[in-house]
């Protein structure tokens, strides 16, 4: 039997604490908030997409970064054993459009509840309202030439103990699961980063990952609140096309967010942003041919209206003048004097509508952190450090990031999983 510290009572932390607990370890958790899971219970909406109901193959096209470290884990804790693990500890659950899964209630706290009570049922103990200020190390016997360092470096350090705002413990592991940087209020401060980075371990860069993007022009506050339904959305660095993803997207006071908005800022917050272009395809089922040929159709009946009047069935009022801008046509000319080129000019704006990023919204409201721990120096088995024997990472704090659909919250399941169950 070991004697487990865990640093963090989120999702991460409370599967690893539950791992551990079960192989008859003696399992202390640490959170500095007053109850468990605080960010748990904002995800979703505050129903909690806790998975997703795809095989291990299908999963892993869903991660943006770290798709080949997660492998095994995701393999060896699969979200049908999540989903298992879930109902076998009484949790009802659902499965919506885009195979996402919640619990049949709607509502998060019963994730965290179901996690609770199965950390209770192994023995794990619970250390609320404290937070872990130092984790200290001492040299362990041996050399280093087993975990990919040169031997000459010498000894390799262990973790002994953990210090407390209230007191000092003893352990023989320690497993960081503190999250990322994004939601701050829920208490994700970038604590474990801070940790890493004693131990010199690499922290890549930290980024807002399935944020909404700041847009550089101003039309976006006359289409504040205007949903969109069915378009496409696409990304171009320079000429070359980085991401094309259809559904749905919302105007916002800031600029763009929504589904396919959240994807993109995945994969682009890494670029140099001034050289990303976005395209809205407002009506991406018709192609060139097709919308010229019904706008002809909708002039001919408008024929002695304004433009403006003549775009109603096309598109949505908010939309209309900002799209003749775009097109460099006055909204007050009669549909009869509208030339063929100028037509032509508004398809392409319907099909290919012109924007430019700003910036990335901040963490304050990005659901999850890109960037963390770098990968190369954790062992993707056992999620233990290969600096320090003993220590561990899991969940967000790693430099792991996936789009939306329960794909994050499983990464955090299977990789606590994996730190936790391999402690023997």
């Amino acid at each position: 039997m070991k004697k487990v510290c865990i640093v963090g009572g989120g999702a991460a932390g409370l599967m690893s604490a539950y791992a551990a607990a079960k192989n008859g370890n003696e399992v202390f958790l640490f959170e500095k908030n007053e109850k468990l899971g605080k960010k748990i219970y904002i995800t979703g909406k505050g129903r909690c997409n806790f998975t997703n109901d795809v095989s291990p193959d299908d999963f892993l096209l869903n991660v943006v970064r770290g798709e080949k470290f997660l492998k095994g884990c995701i393999y060896a804790f699969s979200p049908e054993k999540v989903m298992n693990f879930f109902e076998d500890y009484g949790l009802l659950i659902k499965t919506e459009r885009g195979n996402r899964v919640f619990p049949a209630s709607d509502h998060a706290s019963d994730v965290t509840k179901t996690l609770e009570k199965a950390c209770k049922s192994v023995g794990v103990i619970f250390k609320l309202n404290e937070k872990v200020k130092k984790i200290n190390t001492m040299s362990n016997i041996g050399i280093m030439s087993d975990i990919n360092t040169t031997p000459d470096i010498g000894i390799m350090p262990r973790v002994v103990n953990i210090e407390t705002d209230k007191n000092l413990y003893e352990c023989d592991v320690c497993i960081i699961a503190t999250g990322g940087l994004s939601y701050p209020t829920t208490g994700s401060t970038g604590d474990g980063y801070a940790f890493a980075q004693t131990f010199n371990h690499k922290v890549v860069e930290l980024k807002p990952a399935l944020c909404g993007l700041n847009l550089q022009e101003n039309f976006y506050k006359e289409l504040q609140g205007l949903s969109l339904k069915n378009v496409t959305l696409t990304a171009k660095n320079g000429e070359k096309t980085i991401y094309s993803g259809f559904g749905e997207a919302l105007f916002t006071h800031f600029g763009i967010s929504g589904p396919i908005v959240l994807s993109l800022s995945s994969l682009i917050n890494r670029l140099p942003l001034k050289n990303i272009r976005l395209f809205f395809d407002f009506k991406p089922a018709l192609d060139e041919q097709t919308l010229d040929k019904r706008l002809l159709r909708d002039f001919e009946k408008y024929k002695n209206k304004k433009i403006s009047n003549a775009l109603v069935e096309l598109l949505p009022q908010k939309l209309i003048s900002v799209v003749l801008k775009k097109a460099n046509i006055s909204e007050d000319k009669n549909v009869n004097s509208l030339t063929k080129f100028e037509r032509a000019d508004l398809v392409k704006t319907l099909k290919a509508f012109p924007m430019k990023v700003a910036s990335l919204r901040g963490f304050e409201e990005a659901i999850v952190t890109s960037g963390g721990i770098e990968l190369s120096e954790i062992n993707p088995k056992t999620m233990e450090s290969k600096k320090i024997s003993g220590l561990k990472f899991c969940g967000e704090v790693l430099d792991i990031d996936a789009f939306t659909g329960g794909f994050n919250l499983q990464i955090a399941f299977s990789t606590g999983y994996a730190a936790g169950n391999t402690i023997k």
